[in-house]
């Protein structure tokens, strides 16, 4: 019996191995695939609403390039349907920026952090040659690790925070490892950061309140910084993993 029972699994297991090297799958791997492709997707009512994928879990070059690149640098590689900006590959590193431009929007994702890491999340970058880096003209959404990294000891530094300039009204940032849901809003001259289901963040833009904003900020200095009023997100390269997924976008004007 014992000989019998072997056999039969020995010949179940190279039923599986031949069948995978016929180029058919195992449950296990449809199933993978199938959450995958379930987690980058519009619903019938988002695409009636206007929404955009901007990754589609398999592309990141339909809609993403590098900054003042033709294609997408090769540290951002694509892990289990995400986005993920890995730095030990040794490639090229830089900024991703939307194929597009975004004036008044609204822009939900998803990301996650290992350990200690840093990113974010910018909107209304201008890519010129005045400019060398996308975060001297766009705001940014600070991606972090609130208990691991120093700059969470710094106001307006924290995961959700308009960088530098406005401080979340809560800290409510998920532990390292699991995924936070992210909106930003733009609309008429307000922004509003959105992070697992409670506005952190909401200010007007282009008026006396964010002159002095800036003007108190790193960037008062800076002459292009937040002063468009449209122009590509971004998905920053701080040198740290990061993940995205769930990228989607619906213009508002």
């Amino acid at each position: 019996m014992k000989i019998t029972l072997i056999s039969l699994t020995a010949g179940a297991l190279m039923l599986s191995a031949c069948a995978q090297e016929d180029g058919s799958q195992t449950t296990e791997q449809t199933n993978m695939q199938s959450s995958v492709a379930m987690i980058n997707t519009l619903t019938d009512a988002e695409r009636t609403d206007g929404w955009e994928l901007l990754f589609d879990g398999t592309n990141i070059g339909a809609n993403w390039r590098g900054y003042k690149m033709d294609s997408v640098p090769t540290n951002w590689e694509i892990e289990d349907g995400a986005i993920f900006l890995n730095p030990n590959n040794y490639g090229t590193p830089g900024d991703i920026i939307s194929r597009d431009q975004y004036g008044e929007f609204e822009f939900s994702l998803e990301w996650k952090v290992a350990p200690a890491s840093n990113s974010g999340i910018m909107y209304h970058a201008v890519e010129s040659d005045e400019y060398e880096f996308p975060y001297e003209t766009g705001p940014e959404m600070q991606i972090l690790d609130n208990d691991r990294h120093g700059d969470a000891k710094i106001r307006q530094h924290r995961a959700g925070d308009l960088y530098d300039l406005v401080e979340s009204r809560v800290e409510n940032v998920r532990p390292v490892g699991e995924w936070n849901e992210i909106r930003i809003i733009v609309q008429d001259n307000t922004v509003q950061h959105w992070q697992n289901g409670e506005k952190v963040v909401e200010t007007t833009m282009w008026d006396d309140n964010w002159d002095a904003l800036i003007a108190d900020s790193k960037f008062a200095t800076w002459p292009g910084f937040g002063k468009s009023k449209v122009g590509h997100l971004v998905l920053q390269d701080h040198g740290d993993p990061v993940w995205f997924r769930n990228l989607k976008v619906k213009k508002l004007d």
